[in-house]
């Protein structure tokens, strides 16, 4: 999953979960996407072959839930299918690709400022 938990559940202690919040889900999910929408771009001129993304606050949700993608993983609808069957749409992929390196980029950020704050505050800075 995402986050460590830190002592026994109802023990007063601290989980990954509470730390995080919704943030280590999230870099899950986007780094899940990446994947996928990496798999579109490298095969773009494969005959037959089905773009598929992810649909973020469904994948969120299911991670959180249940730690699958699955159910949020969907195949895209392309505005103009090849002769080939092939669905990928090249610039939408790397436009796709691009922002969810930037949202990534975000949230890997945020995650870093909090373990800092975190840090700080073990040490007693």
């Amino acid at each position: 999953m995402y986050g460590c938990a830190i002592g026994a559940p109802g023990d007063g202690s601290v989980s990954g979960d509470t730390l995080f919040g919704v943030h280590g889900a999230a870099l899950e999910v986007r780094s899940q996407r990446m994947g996928v929408l990496a798999s579109n771009i490298a095969n773009a001129s494969t005959p037959g072959f089905k773009a598929r993304d992810i649909d973020f606050q469904a994948a969120l949700a299911s991670v959180e839930h249940d730690g699958g993608l699955a159910a949020a993983t969907k195949y895209r609808i392309p505005t103009q299918t090849s002769m080939d069957g092939n669905t990928v749409e090249l610039s939408q992929e790397q436009t796709a690709f691009a922002e969810n390196a930037v949202q990534y980029q975000t949230t890997l950020s945020f995650l870093n400022g909090r373990i800092g704050q975190i840090t700080r505050a073990l040490k007693g800075d």
